[in-house]
């Protein structure tokens, strides 16, 4: 993977993209613990799938002006000290989600440590592209995201211990620590990254009508967004329909270990594909792959059956993931353009996620769980169909 250099005494050391792709395992651990008990944790306040999606929706909205509003910050600071400062205040973060019972410090929480989860994903993405070579971008990311996927196959498992023998406080604690050491490693790494900007872009909406008066911008905005909606589906409606099927914690861990399988078998796989068949069509095959899964789902009553489907359709999210934003860094023109847009392309993440998860929670007003399949299915196939859209970029 290049992840190793020689010096002149013959002894090999790690690479930038090496340390990257440690880093990026260790913080994705910690996320991947409390996205597997996230939506638990909220229900343990509120009971209702319902308030549950609600919630959720609302953070993104206040994550999707974040990125938005902070765009001169990123530009004008050093990318390596925001992720530093980042890594540092999730940590504490983790300790008081382990030890409140009051929900209005959870809301306080939770809304601190979205605003903060930007500027983390933001300047983490930009070091991760600084440097990367434009030919070995794709390769990068896939194997940043291969790390990553390595702890959603570990995270799920621990956590859904952790939860069923001592309780979801421990599962945050855990989450802090291996913030902790995410933050060591990387003060001791060597990596910095002092992309900045003198001349700032303050205005919000400008930077709104800037980013989106590009149409192959845009197109990439919305592909990219697909992932995410995809997986709001899976983290936060998903756990909390396994146990209101009558399995416990424990199963929870267990689908979202077999969901993250397949994407550590194939990201880096798929990644690499894409100098030879084009983002296109690797999208067009992985959003596809999804829908038809998620509409046949919608048929299943036997709720192994179901979990055993949707597994399968990481597949499909294998072949997407990981090149969404190698295909937007491609796409831009400038090098600044990266501070600049960077940010407000990660909007998506957000702006995707308040969709599936409002209308995730507005459809179970009215309608059984199943027809979330019939609800996420349709949205991956406006994917396939804005696939046919863009550049088939190498």
């Amino acid at each position: 993977m290049g992840i190793l250099i020689k010096r002149r005494d013959g002894m090999s050391v790690l690479t930038g993209v090496a340390k990257l792709s440690i880093i990026s395992l260790i913080t994705a651990i910690s996320a991947s613990l409390v996205s597997t008990i996230w939506a638990l944790y909220i229900d343990s306040f509120v009971h209702s799938e319902v308030i549950v999606g609600l919630i959720s929706a609302a953070l993104t909205l206040v994550a999707f002006f974040s990125y938005f509003l902070f765009v001169p910050l990123i530009e004008k600071n050093s990318k390596s000290k925001i992720f530093s400062y980042s890594l540092l205040s999730f940590a504490i973060a983790y300790i008081l989600f382990a030890i409140t019972s009051k929900f209005y410090i959870f809301l306080i929480l939770a809304f601190l440590t979205t605003i903060i989860y930007t500027f983390k994903v933001t300047s983490f993405g930009i070091i991760v592209r600084d440097k990367s070579k434009r030919s070995t971008l794709s390769r990068n990311e896939g194997i940043i995201y291969t790390a990553m996927n390595i702890a959603w196959v570990i995270g799920p498992l621990i956590a859904g211990f952790i939860a069923n023998k001592y309780g979801i406080s421990h599962v945050f604690l855990l989450s802090s620590i291996f913030i902790f050491i995410a933050l060591l490693f990387f003060s001791v790494s060597g990596i910095k990254d002092s992309n900045i900007n003198k001349k700032v872009d303050g205005n919000l909406l400008k930077n709104f009508y800037d980013f989106f008066k590009d149409k192959q911008r845009t197109l990439s905005y919305l592909i990219s967004g697909g992932v995410n909606l995809w997986w709001s589906f899976i983290y936060l409606f998903m756990p909390l329909h396994i146990i209101r099927s009558g399995l416990n914690d424990l199963w929870v861990g267990y689908f979202l270990f077999g969901i993250a399988v397949p994407l550590i078998l194939g990201e880096y796989k798929f990644s690499k594909l894409t100098l030879t068949l084009g983002h296109k069509k690797i999208f067009k095959i992985g959003y596809f792959l999804v829908a038809i899964i998620s509409f046949i789902c919608f048929f299943i009553q036997d709720i192994y059956i179901l979990l055993g489907l949707l597994i399968f359709a990481s597949v499909g999210m294998a072949m997407v993931e990981p090149t969404t934003e190698a295909y937007f860094f491609k796409i831009l023109k400038k090098k600044s353009d990266e501070n600049r847009f960077y940010g407000p392309y990660n909007t998506t993440i957000d702006f995707s996620s308040f969709i599936g998860r409002i209308s995730g929670a507005i459809l179970l007003i009215f309608l059984p769980f199943n027809y979330l399949f019939l609800l996420y299915g349709f949205f991956m196939l406006i994917m396939v169909l804005l696939s046919y859209k863009i550049k088939n970029i190498f």
